[in-house]
């Protein structure tokens, strides 16, 4: 048994939804390991309880998974905005939305999400957010922050996945990786950035959980 392993049998099991999910994703996607998975699903979703978000904005859909585990903690009018680039990727992400009871609560919009974020009416219209999470092309980290951080409420959320990206973030052989250098920005930004409060938890790629100042 692995750790990994011990952990999983020891926490809330994962939906039955879910496990559907990452068992579909592992059989038709290219890079399945991108999907969020049982720990850091349930992780998301004690986080979206805890904050119980009117309004979440999330960036980089995948195959649903995060998405739906965002919205168990959505307040009963509340709703979710998630921005997916890959249009192939459409009706998958909509036929596993469709079996989800949050299903009305949930808006996709397939795009570039720095595009969608500068013109999009239907974000401006829900900002501000509760909650924001970024887990799309990491090389544009910096970006995303730059744009999403004045969307977010005062003592609203914003959380970063994959910000240890597989400790390549201390290794020299990922210097010139394009990815790895826009990590490596966003990070040193966030550390820097007295407007908000930051925490980097070495869950699987990283998860970086940051709040904005009251």
């Amino acid at each position: 048994m692995t750790l990994n392993q011990y952990i999983e049998e020891h926490i809330s099991k994962e939906p039955s939804l879910l496990s559907r999910i990452t068992r579909d994703t592992y059989l038709h996607q290219l890079n399945p390991h991108m999907v969020s998975g049982h720990l850091q699903g349930r992780l998301l979703s004690m986080l979206s309880k805890m904050i119980r978000p009117h309004r979440i904005l999330e960036l980089g859909t995948f195959t649903g998974y995060s998405t739906l585990c965002l919205a168990e903690g959505l307040q009963q009018d509340g709703q979710i905005i998630t921005i997916e680039h890959n249009d192939e990727l459409e009706e998958t992400i909509t036929r596993n939305f469709s079996q989800s009871p949050w299903n009305r609560q949930i808006r996709l919009l397939i795009g570039d999400a720095v595009e969608l974020l500068r013109s999009s009416e239907q974000i401006r219209e829900q900002a501000p957010f509760d909650l924001v999470f970024i887990d799309a092309d990491k090389r544009q980290y910096t970006q995303y922050y730059q744009l999403v951080l004045p969307l977010v409420r005062q003592a609203g959320f914003i959380i970063a996945d994959n910000t240890l990206w597989d400790g390549h973030i201390i290794d020299p052989d990922y210097d010139n990786d394009h990815q790895t250098q826009g990590l490596r920005l966003f990070n040193d930004l966030i550390a820097q950035d007295q407007r908000v409060e930051k925490v980097i938890l070495p869950l699987r790629d990283g998860l970086t959980i940051i709040q904005v100042k009251s």
